[in-house]
């Protein structure tokens, strides 16, 4: 088949697994910094901390795998039904889906004659057929669905990739301090993810930057704070 001379401008959107990645990497982060953070507030000692921060990244990293490889299966499995439905309908009744078909093309702007002819040469070609109509009427591309394993494979790494960035000052340092260093290394990485993201989206960088970043401080001072009240009621 002959490519494009733009086809090579455009990136790969249809897969799940940018999404997962993006998505595990800013949840591991977050949820782990609080974590961490919270502990420090209540005044839990480093090795505490440590190992709190190992076991949150290790089942947070296990949970969001499961949870996106069940929910991407779970969305596969209903397209494929739909699908499946749509070629029983093209096959019992083609006269209908013929005039479904010729109708979408009219409200798009295309001249009745046109659209019907156009329709009907569509039908022409069964597995042309079966993919516009899904593509139309259900909003999928059949042969385009995102693999469970690989989007559980991305939203696991990234997920373990986030939640390790606030701990690497824990095993640097036992000091009081690590919080901070644990908490600028957060913020580091929401840069990084907020950068990247607004690139690839074609978005501004500063906004992107000051979206994740915000976030990140944002719920890192709530939950410090959290876990300071939490210290204090402990000590009663």
């Amino acid at each position: 088949m002959a490519s494009h001379r733009y086809d090579e401008h455009h990136r790969d959107v249809t897969g799940g697994g940018v999404r997962a990645a993006v998505f595990g990497a800013s949840d591991g982060l977050v949820s782990n910094v609080l974590l961490i953070v919270g502990l420090a507030g209540a005044d839990a000692s480093a090795p505490v901390v440590r190992a709190a921060g190992i076991a949150g990244l290790l089942a947070g990293a296990i949970s969001m795998a499961a949870g996106e490889y069940v929910s991407v299966r779970a969305q596969n499995d209903l397209v494929t039904r739909e699908v499946e439905r749509e070629r029983q309908a093209l096959a019992e009744d083609p006269e209908e889906e013929t005039e479904e078909l010729a109708e979408v093309y009219i409200e798009r702007g295309m001249d009745p004659e046109q659209a019907r002819e156009m329709a009907e040469l569509v039908m022409q070609n069964p597995d042309m057929a079966l993919e516009v109509h899904a593509r139309e009427e259900l909003g999928v591309a059949p042969n385009e669905l995102a693999s469970p394993l690989s989007s559980a494979a991305w939203s696991f790494f990234a997920f373990a990739i986030g939640a390790v960035v606030p701990l690497i000052p824990w095993f640097a340092s036992s000091s009081s301090g690590a919080v901070w260093f644990s908490v600028g290394a957060a913020v580091a990485g929401a840069a990084f993810i907020g950068a990247s993201l607004a690139l690839a989206t074609g978005h501004s960088v500063l906004r992107g930057v000051a979206r994740h970043v915000g976030i990140a401080i944002a719920a890192a001072l709530a939950i410090y704070f959290v876990g300071g009240a939490l210290g204090a009621v402990a000590d009663l």
